[in-house]
């Protein structure tokens, strides 16, 4: 059975963030959706990068998905406190979904009341609001991963990878793309 990924497309996304992920999960044979957090399926992200959604978002609240992805970038302050977000990812925490916030995307997890109680990273930025997160690249607790920011977008993308398609997938996909570092993150191998 196919693995479904979403991602979730806001205004001002970290363009890096979204288009790692959904190249990378594509490539591992991943079924990636693609949603706006709008109206209309083109969103601009902060760079004035437009990507085209596959969905709305809207029309996806009662799907089930094995991983919902948020990229960061400054258009998360928009999304803080957003009713229909943060139900989804209540909704699939407590289906033992994976969750997976890059960047400033964390904050949604503070927002949603998913970030006690477990270990994360974050923005440097956040740490007003997030001040427990890690200085690590990736965290990965539980159903929960986490990763810093943009620099961190490729080994994201793996850390995905290996957990819905495992290590050896991972693995053939890193050499594929001349990625010189471990794909396989020590934690998540802790938890097989």
């Amino acid at each position: 059975m196919t693995s479904r990924a979403l991602i979730i497309l806001h205004p001002g996304f970290e363009e890096i963030e979204a288009v790692t992920p959904i190249d990378l999960l594509s490539r591992a044979g991943v079924d990636v959706v693609q949603a706006s957090t709008g109206d209309e399926l083109l969103v601009e992200g902060r760079s004035g990068i437009t990507l085209r959604a596959t969905h709305l978002l809207k029309n996806l609240v009662n799907d089930f998905f094995d991983v919902v992805i948020v990229p960061g970038g400054p258009g998360i302050a928009k999304l803080r406190n957003d009713p229909t977000l943060c139900n989804l990812l209540k909704r699939h925490s407590q289906q033992a979904s994976l969750i997976a916030c890059i960047c400033a995307a964390p904050l949604l997890l503070l927002d949603a009341g998913l970030i006690e109680g477990i270990s994360y990273t974050a923005h440097p930025s956040t740490a007003q609001e997030l001040p427990s997160a890690s200085t690590a690249s990736i965290v990965i607790d539980g159903n929960y991963l986490t990763s810093s920011g943009a620099g961190t977008a490729t080994e994201f993308g793996l850390a995905l990878v290996q957990r819905l398609r495992g290590a050896d997938c991972a693995i053939e996909i890193a050499q594929s793309i001349c990625w010189r570092h471990t794909p396989i993150h020590p934690t998540y191998r802790n938890q097989q």
